[in-house]
């Protein structure tokens, strides 16, 4: 029987009006919007030759309002967090869950209350985390693997045979093209691409749109890229979340699902051999740009960092307007750039260890809606019961598992070698 024509009890009734509740409150939150810089900051800049620090403080960010009351914000959820333990107990596992995305978006209206402060920065690394965390116990930091990943991709970047073909595609045609994918992936959606001139990324997904920036050129691989992060991961996931009946609140994701988000929209690009060692290094770049940001680098300091990375003077600023934006020119980072390599890292090794255990039918529920991988056990135990349905969408390398699979089977054996010991050994053959 049809989960639509069975009678929701009161329990269910109750999870869907609390979830409704969560959308509802988070709904004027716009963290990108409030933390941005305007382009009078940016002209001024190239108007003082790029060699002064933008003119961003604390009181640059009190004449941009929020769109909401902070204490009545910060009040709002705490309600919603108390009514969470009156109607669905303690250790409802629900109830866990939501508090904590309660918690998160307090956390997030904090944080852009201190816009332009130290806190601002300390309170970013709570939500999307440091360049110095480490995934397990003496493993090398997020920094120590961007400074890996920097050495090689720097030599495939050298390298002719894997130049980029030239960007020729305007933003206007772009557009049409991914319109056209839209439309034959997900038939009368409502989902669709659209120009933009408020974006700083060439590209961004929104709950039912992708913006590509006005003035933004493409080659057919950025939009092969653009195809499978921003289409099948992002407004996937953003479908099957708003397909939910009770746990609604998996339509919108916190902070915390970020991390998951990107870091399965990166994968995605891997796994369909879209990204490039080019779309790679910007990544990590942002990953080094973040790590000096953290151990004292100023604006001028990541925007000479950039220029030296063989980026052109409006290319610089902004991807360093991207590291301090919500802060001070010299303050600290705004780090939810770390997300695409973080959570590119963690979604990976639960997939691969969701194969190792026999359970690889977990991998397709990533996609439920904007989820988290620590959700992940409850998540099963609540598709099983119907509470959270299955994904509507999924790509078609998660839809039929066995290459996946077969893939990630062999991963434990040959993550054990000894890479040093292999170059050695290989040392005759490349």
């Amino acid at each position: 029987m049809s989960i639509k024509n069975v009678k929701p009890s009161t329990y269910l009734l109750e999870v869907k009006a609390l979830s409704d509740r969560i959308l509802q409150a988070q709904q004027p939150i716009r963290i990108l919007d409030a933390i941005k810089w305007d382009d009078i900051i940016k002209q001024e800049f190239f108007k003082n030759k790029c060699r002064k620090l933008p003119a961003v403080s604390i009181d640059y960010y009190r004449n941009r309002p929020l769109g909401f009351e902070v204490a009545e914000k910060k009040q709002e959820f705490y309600q919603i967090e108390r009514d969470l333990v009156r109607k669905l107990g303690q250790l409802n596992p629900l109830s866990v869950i939501m508090r904590r995305i309660c918690r998160e978006y307090q956390d997030v209206v904090y944080m852009l209350e201190a816009r332009g402060t130290p806190e601002f920065s300390s309170i970013s690394q709570e939500l999307y985390g440091s360049s110095q965390d480490v995934f397990h116990v003496g493993d090398p930091t997020i920094a120590n693997l961007g400074s890996m990943m920097e050495a090689t991709l720097s030599q495939l970047l050298s390298l002719d045979s894997l130049s980029e073909e030239p960007k020729t595609i305007l933003a206007k045609e772009a557009v049409v093209i991914l319109n056209e994918k839209i439309e034959n992936l997900f038939p009368g959606e409502g989902l669709r691409a659209m120009l933009s001139d408020g974006i700083i990324a060439d590209a961004a997904a929104g709950t039912d749109y992708i913006k590509l920036r006005a003035d933004a050129l493409f080659n057919m691989r950025d939009l092969r890229i653009l195809e499978v992060h921003e289409i099948w991961v992002h407004l996937g996931t953003t479908l099957n979340g708003l397909a939910q009946p009770y746990c609604t609140f998996l339509g919108k994701g916190p902070p915390s699902a970020t991390v998951t988000q990107e870091g399965l929209a990166v994968l995605m690009e891997i796994l369909t051999f879209s990204s490039t060692p080019n779309r790679l290094m910007r990544l990590i770049n942002r990953v080094r740009a973040i790590t000096l940001v953290e151990e004292g680098a100023d604006f001028m300091d990541v925007f000479s960092f950039f220029k030296d990375k063989g980026l052109d003077d409006e290319e610089s600023y902004m991807h360093s307007s991207r590291v301090f934006r919500g802060s001070s020119s010299d303050g600290m980072p705004f780090t939810k750039d770390l997300t695409y390599i973080k959570g590119f890292v963690l979604t990976y090794n639960f997939m691969r260890l969701a194969v190792s255990k026999g359970k690889p039918d977990r991998i397709p529920l990533l996609f439920c809606g904007k989820t988290m991988i620590e959700d992940m056990k409850i998540l099963v135990d609540l598709v099983e019961e119907g509470t959270v349905i299955a994904p509507v969408f999924l790509p078609p390398q998660f839809k039929d598992l066995m290459g996946l699979s077969c893939w990630l089977s062999f991963s434990r054996f040959m993550t054990s070698l000894n890479f040093r010991q292999l170059e050695q050994d290989y040392a005759n053959i490349l």
